[in-house]
């Protein structure tokens, strides 16, 4: 067993290992995701001033990544953003709330329910490749776009590995 006084002194590595800079880069990117959208004309309003004023979080943003257009049931949509169904029973309640989903009969299990998109929902799934195509543009400006190929690259391996 090992104690505090023979664990090695510096322990810098916790703050810069890769985990964490990843961890860091995703926030980054999602937060700038959300700020494009708060300033997107063509997202509806109410869901921009809902962005804007920080009350769409980055969990939100699991149902806008991993709802496939034609709709999902909750388990699936759960098991797709790595999430527990409870947890993504909630997100989905308050986009049901919001107007971004809507739960319908599935016509292949009278007893389930498919999350879709509503129109305002499709909407703001718009506004959200826009800002994801406009943080990307400045992830490659900022670290060049050959740095950001790698990247891409090097995570889509790490990924699927």
């Amino acid at each position: 067993m090992t104690d505090a006084a023979t664990f090695p002194v510096d322990d810098g590595w916790r703050q810069t290992h890769l985990g964490r800079l990843l961890g860091h880069a995703m926030r980054r990117f999602d937060q700038r995701v959300l700020q494009l959208m708060a300033h997107d004309a063509e997202v509806p309003l109410a869901l921009s001033n809902l962005a804007a004023r920080g009350q769409v979080s980055a969990a939100h943003i699991h149902i806008t990544r991993h709802l496939a257009v034609q709709g999902a049931r909750l388990q699936e949509l759960a098991e797709s953003a790595g999430m527990s169904k409870q947890a993504m029973g909630k997100l989905v309640d308050q986009c049901e709330a919001w107007g971004l989903v809507t739960r319908e009969a599935d016509g292949r299990d009278g007893r389930a329910k498919l999350v879709r998109f509503t129109p305002t929902g499709l909407a703001w799934l718009r506004g959200f490749q826009r800002a994801v195509i406009q943080a990307e543009a400045e992830l490659k400006q900022a670290v060049s776009p050959e740095v950001a190929t790698v990247i891409a690259l090097g995570l889509e391996a790490y990924a699927s590995a």
